[in-house]
C-alpha cells in the first residue's frame, strides 16, 4: 500500500472534515428552528443544545472506540461509523420531534467519536517523522477550511428552510467508497489477540490530555460569546460577526499549514508556549479593543495560536503512544478535546453573572500568559525532549 498516494491522503482528509462539519453545519438554522419549536417548554435552550450535543457524545465514545480498534483493527468500525453519521446527521430533516432530533445528534456524536479516533490513529500508523509532522498540520488546516465551507453552505441552505442543511450530512456516504478502496489495515507489530499488558505510554501523556482540555475550555469562549460581545460594542450586522468568526478559522488553517516548518525549529513545549502567547495577546486585544478592528485582530491572533497548538497536541500524542495502544491514547485525546468544548460554557459562563465579557477576556488573558510562562520554564529547566516513544513502530 502506498500511503503517500494522493488518494489515501485525500480520503483521510475527507474523513477528518466530518468532525468539524458535525458541530457547525446547522448553526444558521438555529433561529428558525427555535421558532418552529416555540410551543415546547425551554425550546430555545434545547435548540442551542442541539449544536453542542454531539460534542458530549464524541467525548464519551472516542475513548471506547480507541480501545476497540487496538483489539480488532482500525478499519472494521469505519464503514459503520460513516453510515451512522449519515443516519444521525440527517435525522433533523426527517424527524418532527425536537427530542428525536437531539437523539439523532447524539448518534452523530458517537459516529464522529469513532471516525475521528480511527482516522487520527491511521495518520500515526501510516506516516513517520517528517511525513507525519506535515500531515498533522495539513489535517487540522483542511478541517478548518472545511468548517468555513460547511458553515457557508449551511447558511445558504437555511434560507431555503431550516431543515435543509441537515441533508449535508449525507456527505459521509460519498466518502464511504473511497474509504473501502484506498484505506488499508496497517501492519501490526503483534497480533490483535495477543495481550498488550505492560505496554503503556509515558505518564507525561496525561499532562498533554489535561492541557488539551484546558486549551479548549478557554478557546471555546470565542465562538460562544464573540457574537454577543460584538453586539455589545455596537456591531449589529450579522455578516460582520460571521466574518470575524470565519477569520479566526481561516488563520487557524494558515498556521496549521505552517506547522511543519515551525516544528522543524521548535520543540513541542516551545510551540505550546508560542500558541498560548498568541492566544493571550488575542484576548488582550478583545478585552481592551472596544472596536471591531481590535476584535478582528484578536480573532486572527487566536486563530494563529490554536492552529499551532491543535496539530502540536496530536503529533505529541502520536510521538509518545506505542502502536499497540495508540488507538486508546488517541481516543483519550479526542475525549479530552471535546470534553473541553462541552465544559467551556459550563465552566466560564457562570462568571458572567458578576463579570463583564471584557473583564472575563482580560482574566483569561492573564491565565494564558501564565500558561505561556509554565511551558517556557519547563523547557528552560529541562531542554531535553521528555520521554521518547516506547513503541517499536
Amino acid at each position: 500500500m502506498n500511503t503517500q498516494s494522493w488518494q489515501v491522503k485525500a480520503t483521510l482528509l475527507l474523513v477528518s472534515s466530518l468532525t468539524i462539519m458535525s458541530m457547525i453545519t446547522i448553526s444558521a438554522s438555529l433561529p428558525d428552528m427555535t421558532r418552529s419549536f416555540a410551543h415546547i417548554p425551554n425550546s430555545e435552550g434545547l435548540v442551542k443544545l442541539s449544536l453542542s450535543f454531539p460534542g458530549l457524545f464524541i467525548a464519551l465514545s472516542a475513548i471506547v472506540a480507541g480501545i476497540i480498534i487496538d483489539r480488532t483493527g482500525r478499519l472494521k468500525l469505519l464503514g459503520i461509523a460513516l453510515v451512522l453519521y449519515a443516519i444521525g446527521g440527517t435525522s433533523g430533516y426527517w424527524l418532527k420531534d425536537l427530542y428525536g432530533i437531539l437523539a439523532g445528534r447524539a448518534l452523530l456524536g458517537i459516529s464522529v467519536g469513532i471516525s475521528m479516533t480511527i482516522v487520527t490513529t491511521l495518520v500515526a500508523d501510516y506516516y513517520q517523522g517528517k511525513s507525519r509532522q506535515q500531515f498533522a498540520g495539513l489535517q487540522i488546516a483542511v478541517m478548518s477550511l472545511a468548517g468555513i465551507l460547511f458553515i457557508t453552505l449551511g447558511g445558504f441552505l437555511a434560507d431555503i428552510g431550516w431543515r435543509v442543511p441537515f441533508l449535508l450530512y449525507f456527505f459521509s456516504l460519498l466518502i464511504l467508497p473511497a474509504a473501502y478502496l484506498h484505506l488499508k489495515e496497517p501492519k501490526r507489530e503483534r497480533e490483535a489477540s495477543e495481550p498488550v499488558k505492560g505496554i503503556r505510554s509515558p505518564r507525561i501523556i496525561w499532562l498533554i490530555f489535561a492541557n488539551v482540555m484546558l486549551m479548549w475550555i478557554i478557546f471555546f469562549i470565542i465562538p460562544v460569546q464573540i457574537p454577543f460581545y460584538l453586539k455589545e460594542i455596537g456591531i449589529e450586522k450579522n455578516a460582520m460577526i460571521g466574518v470575524a468568526i470565519a477569520a479566526s478559522t481561516l488563520f487557524s488553517a494558515v498556521s496549521s499549514f505552517s506547522y511543519s516548518r515551525i516544528r522543524d525549529m521548535l520543540g513541542f513545549r516551545q510551540i505550546f508556549a508560542l500558541g498560548y502567547f498568541l492566544m493571550a495577546l488575542a484576548f488582550v486585544s478583545i478585552a481592551f479593543g472596544n472596536s471591531y478592528a481590535m476584535v478582528l485582530l484578536g480573532m486572527l491572533l487566536a486563530g494563529f495560536g490554536m492552529g499551532l497548538m491543535i496539530p502540536n497536541a496530536n503529533l505529541w500524542v502520536m510521538h509518545l503512544a506505542p502502536q499497540e495502544v495508540r488507538g486508546k491514547e488517541i481516543g483519550r485525546l479526542t475525549t479530552f478535546w471535546f470534553l473541553g468544548q462541552f465544559l467551556s460554557p459550563l465552566v466560564l459562563l457562570p462568571f458572567l453573572k458578576f463579570l463583564t465579557l471584557s473583564r472575563l477576556f482580560y482574566i483569561l488573558a492573564i491565565i494564558l500568559f501564565g500558561l505561556t510562562l509554565i511551558f517556557v520554564i519547563w523547557y528552560w529547566l529541562n531542554p531535553r525532549p521528555p520521554d521518547p516513544p516506547q513503541s517499536k513502530n
